[in-house]
């Protein structure tokens, strides 16, 4: 549990996406389209459909390869979401006639590239919390001033840790080329918390019965019956069997062990996490280019404005080291981890570059209101956060436990929330 930088405030009772409706989001886009070009951008609002369900529908209703799409984010299903996809080739008088259900087409326009990931400027969020405490309101608000003023910390949400959290360890494994242990963390070592069939397929592989085990694996488990499979074919070969998987899915593993070395730093930072020391590596947020502080006061008012944040590390070959207390801070956690940096520049596809990162990004535009709708009371906030950055992450400030950070997450109520 990574701790809170509200963490004097005690946990505020609610819940969040009871319905589509209570969780709204609109894309704030990098650039206008010019109004000319082969690809035709489409602005549409869509309810109940993860983004890659909506340009599947969409390209089959126009007749085009879903790769001719290119989309800026990735928004949940349970939302109402306001997104734009660009289109190549595509008459928008075919665009108008759309009829997707839960999909709204709102604006139609050309341009001359591609939308790609990240061509976002910021996502706007307004979020109808429900269930709060009136006496608690004012908790709210405190929260969110302090937010405002010290920044949301950065942390990367326990999703991408797995369901038993030990991505991390996976990826550790694999740093430390320790491909045996790797092999069982992602497919033996069965635990409490495993179903039933899970357990069983863990067993069986511990027990060197690779073929049984990959037999019992669910369709979402796709890759550890790949991993059970090529170990038999392999005659138990960690290696060999672990590089004959999707490339993607091995990345996977180890930036989530970046992960976990960010979120240990960031933890060891929080208390001053809107400072800036001599020998950061601060961190530009208008384009994400980062320089080393030779004199933190002079700095110190670009961090009070928020045009400047400290950094944390990404390990790897093209990381920049930054020097003074964080140069410590940062060596301390490596060498708690039992791994040295360099252990990050391994030669072939999982070489990692490495970066850095912001240990805290703006809540800018912040409001709250309470108010009263067919369903019930609310107490509505809303705010803008920049690309990458998680509304669940301003969210578990106030209700002090970890929610589904997941884009493309399933479309369930998360109504769990009173402590």
């Amino acid at each position: 549990m990574l701790p809170y930088l509200t963490a004097d405030i005690a946990p505020v009772p609610g819940a969040f996406k009871e319905r589509p409706e209570d969780f709204r989001v609109e894309e704030i886009p990098l650039y206008e389209p010019c109004g000319e070009g082969e690809h035709l951008y489409l602005q549409f609002e869509k309810t109940k459909l993860t983004t890659r369900q909506a340009v599947d529908q969409v390209a089959r209703a126009l007749k085009v390869p879903p790769l001719d799409c290119g989309i800026a984010g990735l928004k949940d299903a349970q939302a109402v979401t306001v997104q734009t996809m660009s289109v190549k080739g595509v008459d928008a008088a075919l665009a108008e006639k759309l009829e997707i259900p839960g999909l709204k087409v709102l604006n139609l326009n050309r341009h001359k590239n591609k939308l790609r990931m990240g061509h976002l400027r910021a996502n706007r969020f307004e979020i109808k919390l429900r269930d709060v405490p009136q006496d608690r309101f004012e908790d709210v608000r405190r929260i969110f001033e302090i937010l405002k003023q010290r920044g949301v910390p950065n942390y990367f949400g326990a999703q991408r840790f797995g369901m038993r959290g030990d991505t991390g360890k996976v990826g550790k494994a694999i740093v430390l080329r320790d491909y045996t242990l790797a092999v069982r963390l992602i497919a033996g070592m069965p635990g409490p918390s495993d179903p039933e069939k899970i357990h069983e397929a863990r067993t069986l592989f511990d027990a060197g019965r690779f073929a049984e085990s990959s037999h019992l694996w669910s369709s979402g488990f796709r890759q550890c019956a790949a991993l059970c499979r090529a170990m038999e074919r392999t005659g138990g070969q960690a290696e060999k069997a672990l590089f004959s998987l999707d490339t993607a899915w091995l990345w996977f593993f180890i930036t989530a062990f970046q992960s976990e070395l960010f979120n240990d730093v960031l933890t060891r930072r929080l208390s001053s996490l809107e400072q800036i020391w001599t020998g950061d590596l601060a961190f530009k947020h208008v384009n994400g280019a980062v320089f080393l502080v030779e004199d933190a006061a002079a700095e110190q008012p670009r961090a009070d404005a928020f045009e400047i944040s400290p950094s944390g590390p990404l390990y790897g070959f093209k990381m920049i080291m930054p020097g003074g207390e964080q140069a410590r801070l940062e060596a301390e956690v490596l060498a708690a981890s039992g791994v040295k940096s360099e252990d990050f520049f391994r030669p072939g596809i999982l070489k990692c570059q490495g970066a850095r990162r912001a240990l805290r990004f703006p809540l800018e535009d912040a409001a709250w209101q309470a108010g009263q709708d067919d369903a019930g009371e609310y107490f509505e906030v809303s705010f803008t956060l920049p690309p990458g950055a998680y509304a669940t992450t301003v969210l578990r400030e106030i209700f002090k436990q970890d929610v589904s950070d997941s884009a493309e997450g399933q479309a369930r109520p998360l109504g769990l929330l009173r402590p």
